[in-house]
């Protein structure tokens, strides 16, 4: 799959564009899970610490049935034409919600094949009822300089900026917003700067109402496209 391979230079229009300082830099989006499934999302790739685990997972939904894949999905189209519409150069780790994407490990290494700026995956989460809240994973502990500085500044800005546009942090899972793993293999595999954000909890009534929402999509999306120019700002 060569999604990656071309960097994207359309441009839609948004108030409060990003600095003009981070035109030309390259970040790479990772819509997470597939638009479908077969028996090969079972296969045992490598985790990046030794051990394996599945090409790819089937993602949540909401209680009504809207899938994870597609929210993440359309946040990522609407993330990537905020970043465009400011310059910076954009690549997909899919090329549509309706068919088998890659496998996970395959994903961190086209985005490490491209030498990106940052990297994001964009995902919801599926916790308990009670929970609400975003959180930003990392990969910890660190297999590489970038992990153990960058990627950890990097969930920090997008933390900061996710909760400064009125988006609550995870009550149920992390701590503050942030949420630290081992077992990510996207992350783990990771040679640029690399976050994963879990946008809120599909179970959970108040955020499952944003996420199913074109306008809650958009503020989510918004601010995560804050977070990448915060980050490639200052950078």
């Amino acid at each position: 799959m060569l999604v990656a391979a071309s960097l994207s230079g359309s441009a839609a229009p948004l108030a409060g564009a990003a600095p003009n300082t981070i035109a030309g830099k390259i970040v790479f989006l990772d819509p997470g899970h597939n638009g479908a499934n077969d028996a090969s999302i079972s296969r045992q790739v490598p985790t990046g610490r030794g051990g394996t685990k599945d090409c790819q997972a089937s993602g949540t939904a909401t209680n009504s049935g809207y899938p994870e894949h597609t929210f993440n999905w359309d946040v990522t189209l609407r993330v990537r034409a905020i970043l465009d519409a400011n310059g910076v150069r954009t690549a997909l780790s899919r090329g549509n919600d309706d068919a088998l994407g890659p496998c996970v490990d395959e994903r961190a290494a086209m985005a490490n094949a491209l030498r990106p700026n940052a990297i994001v995956s964009i995902h919801a989460d599926g916790g308990p009822a009670t929970g609400r809240g975003f959180h930003v994973l990392y990969s910890d502990p660190p297999l590489n300089t970038v992990q153990a500085g960058p990627s950890v500044q990097f969930a920090q800005i997008m933390r900061d900026q996710l909760r400064g546009s009125g988006i609550p942090p995870a009550n149920y899972i992390g701590s503050g917003g942030l949420n630290p793993r081992s077992d990510i293999a996207g992350l783990n595999h990771a040679q640029f700067p690399s976050v994963l954000v879990e946008l809120g909890n599909m179970k959970n009534p108040a955020d499952s109402a944003l996420m199913e929402s074109e306008a809650g999509r958009q503020k989510l999306a918004e601010a995560v496209a804050r977070g990448v120019a915060t980050w490639l700002a200052n950078t």
